[in-house]
C-alpha cells in the first residue's frame, strides 16, 4: 500500500514538473514565474473540480463524517495534490519567491495530506480543506496575470479582487470555521489531526488580515478617486463648461 502511494505521488510530481517544463518551452519570452503560475492555475481548477465532486457527490459529507476511512477517489486526489505541493514548495524555495507564511501554508498542506494518507482516514475533511483553500486560487493567479499584462487597473481587475475577497471570507473563513468546529467536537478524528486543522485555520486568518488590509486600502483609494471626479464635474458645471441634459 505504501509503495503504491509513493508511486502515485512520484507520478504526480513528475506530471507537474513536465507541465511546468512544457509551459516554459511554450512561453520562452515570459518569466519562470509565469509558467509556474500557469501550473498553479491548472492545479487550482483541477483540484476544485475533483474535491467538489468528492465532497458534494461521491461523499462522505465532511461536516458529519470527519475522520472516516479514505475512499479510493480521495486517495488519488490527495496523491495528485501532494505531488503538486511538493513541486510548488520546491519552486518557491529555489526561486525565493514567497514569504514565511506561504511556505508555512505549503508545509502544513504537505504534512496534512501525508498524515491522511498514512492513517488511511480523515481524507474527507482534508479534501474539504483542499476545496476551501483552492477555490480562490484561480482568482489569485488571474490577478497576477492581469498585473503582468497591464490590465489590472480595470473593471475586470476590480471584479477579480471583489470575488477573491468575498470567496476567501465566506468560504475559507466562514465555512472553514464551521468545518473546524465539526472536526473538534467529533470523537472520531485523531487529536493531532485536529491540531493540524487548527494550524491551517490560523494560517488562513493570517492571510485574511492581509487581504482585508488590502481591500480597505483599495476601497479608500477608489472612494477618493470617485470624490475627486465628482468635485471636478461639479466645478465644470458651476463654471458653465459642462453641458447638462
Amino acid at each position: 500500500m505504501a509503495v503504491g502511494l509513493c508511486v502515485q505521488v512520484l507520478c504526480s510530481l513528475g506530471g507537474w514538473l513536465s507541465l511546468y517544463t512544457s509551459f516554459c518551452c511554450l512561453n520562452k519570452h515570459r518569466s519562470c514565474e509565469w509558467s509556474c503560475r500557469l501550473v498553479t492555475f491548472t492545479h487550482g481548477v483541477l483540484s476544485i473540480g475533483l474535491s467538489a465532486y468528492i465532497g458534494f457527490i461521491d461523499g462522505p459529507w465532511p461536516f458529519t463524517h470527519p475522520g472516516s476511512p479514505n475512499t479510493p477517489l480521495q486517495v488519488h486526489v490527495l496523491c495528485l495534490t501532494l505531488g503538486y505541493f511538493i513541486f510548488d514548495l520546491g519552486w518557491c524555495i529555489y526561486f525565493q519567491s514567497e514569504g514565511p507564511l506561504m511556505l508555512a501554508h505549503h508545509t502544513l498542506s504537505i504534512l496534512g495530506i501525508i498524515m491522511a494518507l498514512a492513517l488511511g482516514e480523515s481524507g474527507t475533511e482534508v479534501n474539504a480543506v483542499l476545496f476551501g483553500s483552492e477555490i480562490t486560487n484561480p482568482l489569485l493567479q488571474m490577478r497576477w496575470f492581469l498585473r503582468e499584462t497591464g490590465h489590472y487597473h480595470s473593471f475586470t481587475g476590480d471584479v477579480v479582487d471583489f470575488l477573491f475577497v468575498a470567496l476567501f471570507t465566506g468560504v475559507r473563513i466562514g465555512v472553514g470555521a464551521h468545518l473546524l468546529f465539526c472536526e473538534m467536537v467529533s470523537p472520531t478524528p485523531k487529536w493531532f489531526v485536529k491540531v493540524g486543522g487548527v494550524a491551517m485555520y490560523a494560517v488562513s486568518w493570517c492571510f485574511m488580515v492581509s487581504i482585508w488590509r488590502f481591500a480597505w486600502k483599495k476601497s479608500i483609494k477608489k472612494y477618493h478617486a470617485w470624490r475627486s471626479r465628482r468635485n471636478e464635474e461639479r466645478q465644470l458645471r458651476d463654471n458653465g463648461h459642462l453641458k447638462t441634459h
